[in-house]
């Protein structure tokens, strides 16, 4: 009988409260996202553009604005940004992997990567801007963490630059940047949209 029972379960996906429908495994802890945005870090160092790879990238404050990037201690990047007090999260296209992708595996204390990308400044002067990319934002340092193995920093945004062309109804356009996403050591597009935040939840009730 029991196992007739187990069958019809299985057969029709039911499951009863209180079971565990989907079997978990423990994987340990590591600092995982499902997803990252890629990104480049801009600072000045000695004097010239640096652009550094990162994912550890995300949004820290509404207000006032502010958005936050883990560097590994390690990074010559670090210098400048500790130097200046500045600096830039450019947001590549998936037209710029290549040179994205470079700017990760070579480091400014070795390789001059003031070329790589065509350097603009905005407001600050002292945060270099990649022309190239689609959407890039200018911070002056709020606060740093030492997080162990990385710093935390935390930027307050002095200003967003967006090419005109990736902007509609006044706010950037994501399909248009067609922005680099990081997943275990690999790079994605994005896809295509599933749902409206703020919105596909008000469904939820409809299905009780």
């Amino acid at each position: 009988m029991a196992n007739r029972e187990n069958t019809f379960k299985q057969f029709f996906c039911i499951s009863y409260p209180g079971e565990r429908k989907m079997e978990k495994v423990t994987l340990g802890p590591m600092p995982y996202m499902s997803v990252m945005p890629t990104v480049l870090v801009g600072a000045n160092v000695n004097g010239k553009p640096n652009y550094m790879t990162a994912a550890w990238a995300t949004v820290a404050c509404m207000a006032p604005p502010m958005v936050c990037v883990a560097i590994n201690k390690g990074r010559y990047t670090l210098k400048g940004i500790r130097e200046n007090k500045t600096f830039s999260l450019n947001i590549p296209s998936v037209k710029q992997v290549v040179e994205t992708d470079h700017c990760g595996l070579v480091s400014g204390t070795s390789t001059d990567k003031s070329e790589v990308f065509r350097s603009y400044y905005g407001k600050l002067k002292t945060a270099p801007l990649a022309e190239e990319c689609p959407v890039a934002i200018e911070c002056t340092v709020f606060r740093s963490v030492d997080c162990g193995s990385h710093e935390l920093y935390i930027g307050e945004v002095v200003e967003i630059h967006a090419d005109a062309a990736c902007v509609t109804d006044g706010k950037i356009d994501t399909e248009k940047i067609d922005p680099i996403i990081y997943a275990q050591y690999s790079y994605f597009s994005v896809g295509k949209q599933v749902a409206s935040a703020f919105s596909a939840g008000k469904k939820y009730r409809n299905k009780e």
